[in-house]
């Protein structure tokens, strides 16, 4: 029986870790490295929760691969960007723990737990006018990992999100999607090289059309998974949490669901809570989240339904943030379990984002995690902003992707699967599209025609769009003034629906710079920790950079695992004292 799916009653361990992400896949190799039992708990079937479908990108100021690549970064400037970006919301005690850990929680991650990353020098800050942002090198990605190392887990990896696969197979790096994307010298021989790599692979073919060469979210997935089976961690699937054991007011463990019966798993150091947001519980997000608002909308996977949220707050837990999420706009493909987000074709030149009126309300490259929030501020003045449409011609049609299709020049309009039929609305006329999508029709033409002028200039009067380094990273240089900005006018005209979806909520438990679970009233709750998204965002309602929600995730985690480690030395010192450490 493989450890995925072994049971051992009565269950008793150091430590509990809830949820199979990153965050809770590190904390359980850090601290079976500090000498304590761990086990993780998975609600659902696959491990590797939202982090195995993300970009698997994280933001890590200070990292060791900046000064490697010729670059400096100093902790003032980075704790003047954070807490610029963070503003009210940031608290610096957590942020200094940020900056103080996560270069050595990224040490960690590549020497001890064997995953590899490298820096990416070109990705700028998201807000680089803001005092302290960098053009590149604080984001870093996973190097690709070879599931074939996984042996009979590889299976039980939650698979990428079919948008990250070239034509629905063939994984990229992030750095190789820029340049096909991009097309950068050599695209052609990258995609011709990959491509031949995947179907050369007659073996692995044999057993999957699942590519075995993981990358991004994947590959961090994958590589953690590896480190927990080295270290002969158990991984417990379908094992849903359902509450914490409470005694005289400690935390000593979890019930969880598990083949159909509730069952005790006992903690005899502490819980970490890694179990995610609760962007999928409809009752949740119309309780917390900005209107209107669906679940479906969402990019994450189905089991984020807040249930350790929901575990903190019974044991009284304050709660934070719970208005905000990871937004990102996304539309929908049929039959697949979650919508896909689109992060990178709005820079595109040649396409604007508009509402019911016609009117545009936001630059189209600004970052994901600013964009549904300016829908929703925009639908609160004109009511017509959820959904939005990207509208653009024949000319970006043929050239860049959109979503699930594929540029016109490799897919024409013809040739456009049924299942993604209904994601293009297309019209001759801008007359049309307008009568086709419900958008004024006066309101679009003048939306166009500032556009058109504004590609000429190259400069976007209204919204900025391409005026920093974050805006050009995806766009066409060959495009000129602004390589951001292209006219629109060119039959016939396309619109797609954009719905405000997310990649995740920002908002949950209180948690401190040990990542220890608060009370109401600042107190934490003896032995319960808190990361990633079932925590309230340690970057408030900002998102500095390119992987601010991994990196806080893993790094919050290796405290938290830290921290427990010494208290279990402090109570092995002295056992039948009362240490400060008990109170954690």
């Amino acid at each position: 029986m493989s450890q995925s799916t072994a049971r051992k009653q009565p269950a008793e361990f150091d430590v509990v870790v809830v949820g199979s992400g990153a965050g809770g896949m590190l904390t359980a190799c850090r601290a079976a490295d500090r000498g304590l039992s761990v086990v993780v708990l998975e609600k659902s079937s696959q491990y590797g929760g939202t982090s195995a479908v993300s970009g698997g990108g994280i933001w890590i100021p200070l990292n060791h691969h900046i000064a490697a690549a010729g670059a400096k970064d100093d902790y003032a400037t980075a704790f003047e960007y954070v807490l610029a970006c963070t503003g009210e919301h940031g608290d610096p005690q957590r942020l200094r723990a940020y900056l103080d850990h996560a270069p050595r929680m990224l040490q960690y991650l590549e020497k001890q737990a064997g995953v590899q990353y490298y820096t990416l020098p070109r990705y700028a800050d998201y807000f680089q006018k803001q005092p302290g942002a960098m053009p590149g090198y604080r984001s870093l990605d996973p190097m690709p990992f070879d599931g074939a190392r996984l042996r009979e887990e590889f299976d039980r990896l939650r698979p990428p999100s079919p948008g990250t696969l070239v034509a629905g197979r063939v994984a990229v790096t992030s750095g190789e999607a820029h340049k096909l994307v991009c097309k950068s010298p050599g695209w052609l021989w990258l995609a011709a090289r990959q491509f031949a790599r995947y179907w050369l692979d007659i073996g692995w073919r044999r057993k999957t059309r699942r590519d075995r060469r993981l990358t991004l979210g994947n590959s961090l997935a994958g590589g953690l998974r590896r480190a927990m089976m080295d270290r002969a961690i158990p991984l417990w699937l379908d094992t849903a949490l359902q509450d914490l054991i409470i005694e005289d007011g400690v935390v000593r463990g979890v019930r969880a669901l598990q083949d159909g019966r509730v069952v005790e798993i006992r903690a005899l150091r502490g819980v970490v809570l890694a179990a995610g947001g609760f962007e999928r519980n409809q009752a949740m997000r119309e309780q917390y989240l900005p209107q209107p608002t669906q679940a479906t909308w969402s990019a994450t996977p189905p089991n984020n339904t807040g249930d350790a949220i929901r575990a903190g707050q019974a044991a009284g837990a304050g709660v934070a943030l719970m208005s905000h999420m990871w937004g990102a706009p996304t539309v929908r493909v049929q039959g697949e379990e979650k919508q896909r987000a689109l992060f990178i074709e709005r820079a595109m030149p040649g396409c604007m984002v508009v509402n019911g009126q016609g009117r545009r309300f936001v630059n189209e490259a600004a970052p994901y995690s600013e964009f549904v929030p300016a829908m929703y501020r925009d639908h609160e003045k004109t009511g017509c902003s959820v959904p939005a449409w990207m509208v653009f011609d024949a000319t970006f049609r043929h050239k860049y992707p959109c979503g699930p299709i594929l540029p016109g020049s490799v897919m024409p309009d013809r040739s456009i699967p049924a299942s993604l039929s209904g994601i293009l609305v297309i019209a001759d006329t801008l007359e049309a599209l307008a009568a086709q999508t419900g958008i004024d029709a006066a309101g679009l033409a003048d939306s166009v025609a500032r556009m058109n002028r504004y590609a000429a200039s190259g400069v976007d009067e209204d919204f900025g769009k391409g005026d920093n380094l974050f805006d050009t990273y995806y766009s066409d240089p060959t495009v000129r003034p602004n390589p951001c900005l292209a006219p629109i006018g060119k039959a016939p005209f396309y619109a797609v629906r954009l719905d405000a979806g997310d990649i995740g909520t920002k908002g949950g438990l209180v948690t401190d710079a040990s990542a220890r679970v608060l009370r109401e009233d600042g107190s934490a709750i003896p032995r319960l920790f808190a990361i990633g998204n079932t925590s309230a965002a340690v970057m408030g309602t900002s998102y500095p950079g390119a992987g601010s929600t991994l990196g806080p995730a893993m790094t919050f985690g290796f405290i938290a695992a830290d921290v427990l480690a010494q208290q279990a030395r402090q109570t092995a010192a002295a056992p039948h004292t009362q240490s400060v450490q008990e109170a954690l």
